[in-house]
């Protein structure tokens, strides 16, 4: 029988990640499996099949919060427990630094797959799809700067119940362009970002209250006009989902965000677009 180990993940199994994730069809590109490493390099792991990796997991860690994301094995080594063994070593890493809240975002598919290591449903998302037909909303947004990162962050926080300070601080400093803020009075009442993937652009995260959630989501669509985008979406935020589909946009795939361990304090109606399955 085939014997499989886990190991820490290092720069030389990036191109290995990369290959999985194209193998699956998503639409990661490099400079994400760097990210991925960046932000946790202790915490992302490799399966390997008799000495050939086959298999990946990440991790990252946002104070209490932590996720598990890029659960990938490949074709010709599935159905030997390899995913579920990856799950499980991801797992007692997290739980050895003290995380309280584990979360990720599950297709039907994986859903119960995770329920059985402990995850339960919290919320669905749908992720729209499509070439963005322009739409001429008008906003005040405005290009975010370095100095506003802190600013930035907090209000994520408040929103989120997750300091995700170290993803959005990477994200801006990848593109500073793509970073778009909204304030109502001298305060932040939104942002949203993209990014470039191996089949779409990605928007998101896009965090904002109710009045200016759409303006912001509005006009990083309008900046994509002509492009094939990638938009994940809460189901019950019911002014993002008529905003997709206004723009053309429709569900390629459903997606469960669950969790394991104690509940955080989101606000569902404050999140417009996530960052992706990767990070919530």
């Amino acid at each position: 029988m085939a014997a499989t180990t886990i190991r820490p993940m290092t720069v030389a199994d990036l191109s290995r990640g990369l290959e999985l994730s194209r193998q699956a069809g998503w639409n990661q590109i490099e400079s994400d499996w760097r990210r991925f490493l960046d932000l946790e390099p202790e915490g992302c792991f490799v399966a390997e099949l008799d000495g050939a990796p086959v298999g990946t997991t990440t991790t990252c860690i946002f104070g209490s919060v932590a996720w598990i994301a890029m659960v990938l094995v490949d074709v010709g080594a599935r159905r030997q427990g390899i995913g579920s063994a990856l799950l499980r070593h991801a797992l007692e890493f997290l739980d050895e630094q003290g995380v309280k809240t584990v979360r990720l975002d599950a297709t039907a598919a994986g859903q119960r797959v995770y329920e059985k290591l402990g995850f339960v449903p919290e919320y669905p998302l749908a992720r729209y799809e499509g070439v963005v037909s322009r739409m001429g909303i008008q906003c005040d947004a405005v290009s975010a700067t370095e100095a506003l990162l802190p600013e930035l962050t907090a209000f994520d926080h408040r929103m989120t119940g997750t300091p995700r300070a170290k993803l959005l601080d990477r994200l801006f400093h990848e593109s500073p362009q793509a970073v778009r803020v909204m304030r109502k009075g001298n305060e932040i009442a939104g942002y949203v970002t993209m990014r470039d993937g191996a089949n779409a652009v990605q928007i998101g995260p896009c965090v904002a209250t109710p009045e200016v959630g759409a303006g912001l989501l509005g006009d990083a669509l309008d900046r994509c006009a002509g492009r094939r985008v990638f938009v994940d979406i809460p189901c019950d935020n019911a002014g993002a989902v008529t905003l997709a589909e206004s723009a053309g946009l429709t569900i390629q795939r459903s997606f469960m965000r669950m969790r394991r361990g104690e509940p955080v304090s989101d606000n569902v109606d404050a999140l417009w677009a996530g960052s992706g399955p990767e990070k919530g």
